[in-house]
């Protein structure tokens, strides 16, 4: 097996790819990220280059040719296992793309496991390009040295969320018009989470009301302010990760 360094330096290009990886393996990069390599990050044989697959986790990969349209790099002994990922997911109504854009790399960056997109009667964007969303993910990961991806979930209405959703998962529920503090609620409910956040002109009444109906929903309040979609979508989940989340270990 080739010669790596113990420990790859922190400046080493980090990149997704299709697994499962194995030391020993050689892999051939092409497209996009082997652009990125040759031409962006200058990489030359004997460089370092950090691996993840989804799948077995963290490994480096010496460069063994770097071309115009292929970069070949051959695997190292592997140097993390995939995380564990807390169960969370961030259900949020779709805002308009550069907010979204902000939900999906920070939710990423934040530790979620699932982003599951909204349709509600005031979505002003009603549709989302999920090979786009999982790009933005992905980058986001590469960038915070994640090592499991988060899944993106095709947009769907929030009617047929509720009727779906499992009575044995707490679905916390930002809502305008109060409930419970959030950090309380997040203490009192731990386990497997969701947090359902509405679009930038927040959920019509019949939609308040079918969700507070649904036996799993808890309302939480996150303060005195009025947040914007993006703004309640971080902070919350900011806040779960530190309560419930991984952050304390």
């Amino acid at each position: 097996m080739p010669a790596t360094p113990a420990s790859p330096p922190r400046s080493a290009p980090r990149l997704f790819v299709a697994g499962p990886l194995t030391g020993g393996a050689s892999v051939v990069l092409d497209g996009p990220q082997a652009h990125y390599l040759a031409r962006v990050m200058r990489a030359t044989p004997g460089d370092v280059v950090i691996l993840c697959d989804d799948l077995t986790g963290e490994w480096p990969a010496t460069v063994s040719t770097a071309g115009k349209r292929d970069v070949s790099l051959t695997v190292g002994e592997r140097l993390r296992p995939r995380e564990q990922v807390p169960d969370f997911t961030l259900c949020a109504a779709l805002l308009k793309k550069p907010h979204f854009d902000l939900v999906l790399e920070k939710a990423t960056e934040l530790g979620v496991r699932r982003i599951q997109p909204l349709l509600t009667r005031r979505v002003v964007a009603d549709k989302l390009n999920l090979d786009r969303a999982r790009a933005i993910v992905t980058e986001a990961a590469e960038q915070c040295a994640r090592t499991a991806l988060p899944e993106v979930i095709a947009p769907v209405k929030l009617d047929a969320l509720l009727r779906a959703w499992p009575d044995n998962r707490v679905l916390f529920f930002a809502d305008e018009q109060g409930g419970a503090p959030a950090a309380s609620a997040f203490t009192a409910h731990p386990g497997p989470a969701a947090l359902l956040i509405g679009p930038e002109g927040g959920f019509d009444e019949t939609e308040r009301a079918a969700i507070r109906a649904h036996p799993s929903a808890v309302a939480i309040s996150l303060g005195p302010r009025i947040l914007r979609g993006e703004t309640a979508a971080i902070a919350a989940t900011a806040l779960w990760m530190a309560l419930a989340g991984d952050w304390g270990q």
